[in-house]
């Protein structure tokens, strides 16, 4: 099978890569991980022409070729390793017209690759704002390879940029001289470093010099020759590298001379510094960073409120026509109160998950995420982290995952540990559908001060509750995690921008996609499974149910709907779940919940969102009135055997806490095994958030019954 065309898009963070590789593929993407590392590969396909469809991958942001990070590790690599199966057969570097200078240094590092590059220039407008003028057509000249402006996000330039890259493919360009000469900083044996590791460049030859200890793609052998080589001429891989960025800046002083002009040697103040005195305010920007949270999770609840019950009445009537129209059975049972509770377990959840991604997503194309991580950088070093680690928790509000897999940015061992044993602390999107349907239990439905939502401001306080019990266990383990090692951080704060409205919706759909396909499955399996051992239990006490309940039928055939009630609520208890959750009451009585509420606490232990579809499938069983109510008004009716209800304010915070801390989700401790390499940290993480899941929310529950 033929290797398709394969263009690499590769640039600075926040420079707009992400915009353009969407503007390129649209939905005609999928995101993987590269080989042997957890960095997110992000990967499409874009028809260019009628006769081209070409592969994209989304390299991860790096500011040169000089790797610090396992993100820039993974761009090394495949830009590097000429047998890599992601190397990429045009490079389409994106620069930042505002920043021109420092993007053009990496930009000269890929052209010596000597791989076919176009230079693709965005933030032209924000350069406009700065005063600059820059002349593409002289800079094309200049420094030897296509120019052309691009806006992604409103489509401009995509044409001429695909015009470029159908003109390449039929007609490769030809070799380039190096940027510099990369053999005059070094010495004759450099050639023999390219010969020995079989490359087209000399400055792929200086990074194997450079790095050739810890490339993976150069064997024992190249090792001791390269070795040999660099200690008989005495190489000096600092001072060699310095020379090299000194030479690149004055070469690019000289181009960017001729043909960028700045209206003003004065710097502008442009509009992002204006707002960035009050929204980086010590005061004001930390008030106005609480309001934007409290108005984030306000939307979760009011936005998502109407298609939720639209969903929710739509699987009631489907179910109740069902019912109708099946004879009672076995058959009726599974599919009404195993597939399809199981179902609308997962599809009622979906527009609260879409909204909360599509919000994250404004936040961060805005520009205005950075800026959290600059104002929370002070309460990040008190509990001894920095502002990078802020990163990480916020995206841990949509999935601890990725966001543990971002802590990869953190250079200081120590911090970088520290934040990925926290990160679950933070209240996941998998989190939300368990926090809605108790919400909306134990919490009435009404204004707070008139203005706000009650519920709303719940929802806020078990983030902001996360948020802080993360930083009180990080300045724990900082205290009890030694190291010397010191860092520093540094951020560059992107400008403002106007949200790009179809990132938000691609992602919106891409997010809702993944829930319904990834989450979803294993909410339908499990609920199956449960409906299963719900329903069946040792046959001889299901036979003692069945005869007592039979006897009771005849002698009281006038109470035929209260008797049939107590007849499948014996079934339950008696049934392999039923025993399950009855084995764990004891150790769960204290905290307030029943036996159904211990048998969706183990499911769950696979992925927390599965609580909602245990419950949908132990509330349908044996049901004679299946698919007529939805899945709150049963919670709301349930009754323990004094007739109390199950669900008081008391058992219901303490049920909202327990999931707040407790670590229910395979998925998370698989990844932090990946990322520390050793089961030792999955099972302290395991561990310490299962005891202070437990007795928080102990405490809890006896502070409010």
């Amino acid at each position: 099978m033929q290797r398709p065309y394969t263009i690499a898009l590769v640039g600075n963070p926040n420079s707009g890569k992400s915009s353009l590789f969407n503007a390129l593929t649209g939905l005609n993407q999928k995101v993987g991980n590269f080989p042997g590392v957890t960095v997110d590969k992000k990967t499409g396909v874009s028809k260019i022409s009628e006769a081209l469809s070409v592969h994209i991958i989304d390299l991860p942001g790096t500011y040169s070729l000089y790797p610090k990070s396992a993100d820039e590790q993974v761009t090394y690599e495949v830009l590097l390793n000429q047998k890599n199966a992601d190397r990429p057969d045009l490079i389409i570097v994106i620069a930042d017209a505002s920043n021109l200078k420092r993007n053009l240094l990496f930009c000269s590092q890929i052209m010596d690759l000597k791989i076919p590059v176009v230079i693709a220039l965005t933030m032209m407008d924000i350069a406009r704002q700065k005063g600059i003028t820059i002349d593409t057509q002289e800079l094309q000249r200049l420094i030897g390879v296509p120019v052309v402006s691009v806006n992604p996000r409103r489509n401009k330039g995509i044409s001429s940029l695909k015009k470029i890259i159908s003109d390449i493919k039929q007609k490769s360009p030809p070799v380039r001289p190096d940027f510099i000469d990369i053999q005059a900083l070094t010495g004759d044996w450099l050639q023999e470093v390219k010969l020995l590791s079989a490359l087209d460049s000399n400055y792929a030859a200086l990074h194997v010099a450079c790095n050739y200890k810890e490339l993976k793609y150069i064997n024992a052998a190249q090792r001791i020759r390269i070795g040999a080589l660099l200690g008989e001429s005495g190489f000096q891989k600092s001072k060699v590298q310095a020379e090299e960025i000194m030479q690149r800046y004055k070469k690019i002083d000289a181009i960017t001379g001729h043909c960028v002009v700045v209206d003003s040697p004065m710097k502008k103040m442009v509009v992002s510094e204006q707002i960035d005195k009050v929204l980086l305010h010590p005061v004001w920007g930390n008030i106005i960073l609480l309001i934007v949270l409290f108005l984030l999770f306000q939307s979760i609840f009011w936005l998502a409120k109407y298609p939720m019950d639209w969903i929710q009445q739509g699987f009631a009537i489907v179910g109740n026509e069902v019912g109708n129209i099946l004879p009672v059975g076995m058959f009726r049972d599974l599919l009404v109160n195993g597939l399809l509770a199981g179902i609308s377990g997962v599809a009622v959840f979906v527009p609260q998950i879409m909204i909360l991604f599509g919000l994250i997503t404004i936040l961060e194309d805005s520009g205005y995420m950075a800026r959290i991580s600059f104002l929370t950088d002070r309460i990040m070093r008190s509990a001894g982290l920095n502002g990078r680690s802020v990163m990480p928790l916020i995206s841990g509000m949509a999935c601890a995952v990725p966001a543990i897999m971002a802590a990869r940015t953190i250079q200081n061992r120590k911090e970088r540990l520290i934040t990925i044993m926290v990160t679950p602390l933070m209240s996941c999107s998998a989190r939300l559908p368990v926090y809605t349907i108790l919400i909306a239990l134990v919490i009435p439905n009404r204004a707070f001060l008139g203005l706000f939502n009650l519920q709303g401001l719940v929802l806020m306080g078990l983030y902001l509750l996360g948020f802080f019990m993360a930083l009180l266990v990080a300045r724990v383990m900082n205290f009890i995690i030694k190291s010397k090692e010191r860092t520093f951080f540094l951020m560059e704060l992107p400008v403002y921008r106007s949200p790009h409205w179809k990132n938000v919706g691609i992602t919106m759909i891409e997010k809702g996609k993944i829930f319904i396909r990834d989450v979803g499955k294993v909410i339908i399996v499990l609920s199956l499974i449960l409906w299963g051992l719900a329903t069946f239990g040792p046959p001889s006490q299901m036979r003692v149910v069945e005869e007592k309940y039979t006897a009771l039928l005849r002698e009281h055939p006038g109470q035929q709907i209260e008797i049939n009630h107590e007849y499948a609520t014996a079934k339950l208890e008696h049934s392999f779940a039923g025993m399950m959750g009855r084995g764990i009451e004891p150790l769960i009585r204290p905290l307030g919940y029943d036996w159904k509420m211990g048998i969706a606490l183990i499911t769950s232990f696979a992925a927390r969102e599965v609580f909602v579809g245990t419950m949908a499938t132990l509330y349908s069983v044996g049901d004679a009135e299946a698919g007529k109510e939805t899945l709150q008004a049963k919670m709301q009716a349930a009754r323990r055997e004094d007739g109390s209800p199950v669900y008081t304010l008391a058992a219901g915070l303490s049920l909202l806490i327990f999931y707040a801390f407790a670590m229910q989700c395979m998925s998370t401790l698989a990844i932090v095994k990946r990322e520390t390499r050793s089961w030792k940290y999955p099972a302290i993480q395991f561990a310490y958030m299962a005891g202070l899941a437990y007795f928080s929310a102990l405490l809890v529950y006896q502070v409010f019954k």
